[in-house]
């Protein structure tokens, strides 16, 4: 593993290098200023580097896109008529207090978040709301997954959501495949490069 950088225009790009028994080169963005190329053991640096620069510019669309769903992270407060995001989309939250309940449970029906709740309470609404994301981002990464295996010789040994602050997901040393509750949040186009992504991890 080692450490190179180019540019591109006036922009440096700076990315680590993961060298393995393959035939092919891998480009990663996995958030802004992690960029991850795995190549073929002996390959020639400027070959290497030669690659990537072909690259630069899908490269610097990544880190483009991955900002700006970065910069959406904003906290939000659960109040009727605040918005929350869902595949790129932006919808409504409606609160409804029923004190007959005894769970407090979220939806998205006919183009609003509706969070039916017997205590309108800030921490017992927003545990709600991730307790959905998390579900939701679950199933669809799960579907996505299950939708590009014919293409990866190797399968995941399991799926998990879980809360990551830095990266959108990882892969373990163990095939694991994990991936951040938030990630949902995103446009189906770049929600499937990030399993897509790491998917790739697991032939490394």
């Amino acid at each position: 593993m080692e450490q190179m950088s180019m540019m591109f225009g006036t922009q440096l790009i700076e990315f680590t290098v993961k060298y393995s028994r393959r035939t092919t080169i891998e480009i990663g963005v996995e958030a802004p200023n992690i960029i991850t190329v795995v190549a073929p053991v002996g390959i020639n640096n400027d070959v290497l580097l030669k690659h990537v620069k072909s690259k630069a510019k899908w490269i610097v669309q990544k880190q483009f896109e991955i900002k700006e769903i970065q910069s959406r992270h904003i906290d939000r407060e659960y109040v009727n008529g605040e918005s929350f995001m869902y595949q790129g989309r932006n919808y409504s939250l409606v609160i409804n207090v029923d004190k007959d309940i005894k769970k407090t449970n979220t939806k998205l029906f006919q183009g609003r978040f509706i969070i039916t709740t017997a205590v309108d309470d800030q921490t017992m609404l927003k545990k709600s709301m991730e307790s959905w994301y998390r579900s939701k981002a679950l199933e669809k990464v799960t579907e996505r997954v299950k939708y590009y295996q014919p293409y990866f010789y190797d399968e995941p040994v399991a799926i998990k959501v879980k809360e990551q602050k830095k990266r959108w997901a990882s892969c373990t040393s163990k095939r694991e495949l994990l991936f951040n509750w938030r990630s949902v949040m995103a446009l189906s186009p770049v929600l499937d490069y990030i399993v897509v992504h790491e998917m790739c991890h697991i032939m490394v």
